[in-house]
């Protein structure tokens, strides 16, 4: 399959409008499947230094390139400043450090987490808690630490740098008291919760909206979440010969965000590529809407039951 479309950035690079997720692909999982995935077309990488398989991400890369399937250029590669590492002493360290767990020697996009950092113990204690388990949290401005992400660019580590789980006041904060515009907000964005509001809020400053969780969390036995089991949204699928993953992957890209859907099932991560060659009608898209209860996936609970000042989802969008 030839590789999907890009979006032209902010800053003039361009950026696959399908990904590569890799949440929770490790050990020789995370490397199969992404060397299956450039295999099929994908060119857009996403993954995360809390992921800890950015090696296995890097190998499958070189392997790659070796191969001579793919230059590096070909690669949009996008990995995350975790929130240990938001005090802005920490920020080019553990970048290099990432730089060298990929093997590679520049990251297309490096994204700020989200808006709250944790407490440094050391680079292994990701989650660091307390005797009572509750997570320590530090009150670093993100601010702070994007500014700390701009020397990254400067410097040539990174090409292009962004935020993660920011809600739009944050998002106007950054933009306003920063040199380097961030090129994409990545956050949650499933039919179930669409972010219309902060997508076209984020395309009037010249910003992308990256969707993770794509399909929610399909649970088949449970029949959820229901925009991937409903019968309309099945009854779409049949229409075009797919798959309703395959639909609500395709509802999105029309919305203009650029979905990561992660797997590492070979004939799963095929599926989610193959969405290019349908478009769906308004009606079809306004059933999709329907599924739209803005419930989250990932309600980062553990900040929120700390009021953090930070914490993102506290407002509307």
């Amino acid at each position: 399959m030839k590789p999907a479309p890009t979006v032209k950035l902010n800053n003039g690079y361009e950026m696959p409008i399908l990904g590569l997720g890799t949440y929770n692909s490790k050990n020789n999982e995370g490397e199969l499947a992404v060397k299956h995935a450039i295999d099929i077309g994908y060119r857009h990488i996403d993954t995360a230094y809390f992921y800890q398989n950015e090696a296995e991400v890097g190998k499958a890369i070189r392997d790659k390139i070796a191969e001579g399937v793919v230059k590096r250029e070909d690669i949009f590669l996008v990995t995350k400043l975790w929130n240990i590492h938001h005090d802005p002493k920490h920020v080019e360290a553990a970048c290099r450090k990432q730089l060298c767990n990929f093997g590679l020697d520049y990251i297309d996009l490096y994204l700020m987490h989200m808006p709250v950092g944790y407490k440094y113990i050391d680079e292994e204690t990701l989650m660091p808690k307390d005797e009572n388990g509750v997570l320590q949290l530090s009150d670093v401005d993100y601010l702070d630490t994007y500014k700390a992400m701009e020397q990254l660019v400067k410097i040539g580590l990174v090409r292009s740098i962004g935020v993660s789980n920011f809600n739009s006041e944050q998002l106007l904060r950054v933009i306003n008291n920063c040199e380097i515009k961030p090129v994409t907000n990545q956050v949650e964005c499933s039919p179930a919760i669409n972010q219309k509001q902060l997508a076209a809020f984020c395309k009037q400053h010249g910003v992308t909206l990256t969707a993770y969780t794509p399909l929610g969390k399909p649970k088949p036995d449970e029949q959820k979440p229901e925009f991937l089991y409903a019968p309309k949204v099945k009854a779409i699928a049949e229409k075009y010969n797919k798959t309703p993953p395959q639909i609500v992957l395709r509802y999105l890209v029309e919305l203009g965000v650029l979905p990561i859907p992660k797997s590492s099932n070979a004939g799963r991560i095929t599926e989610n590529f193959n969405i290019f060659d349908f478009q769906l009608t308004e009606d079809e898209k306004s059933v999709l809407d329907g599924y739209n209860t803005g419930e989250r996936m990932v309600p980062l609970n553990l900040i929120k039951g700390q009021n953090h000042k930070y914490y993102p989802f506290a407002i509307e969008f």
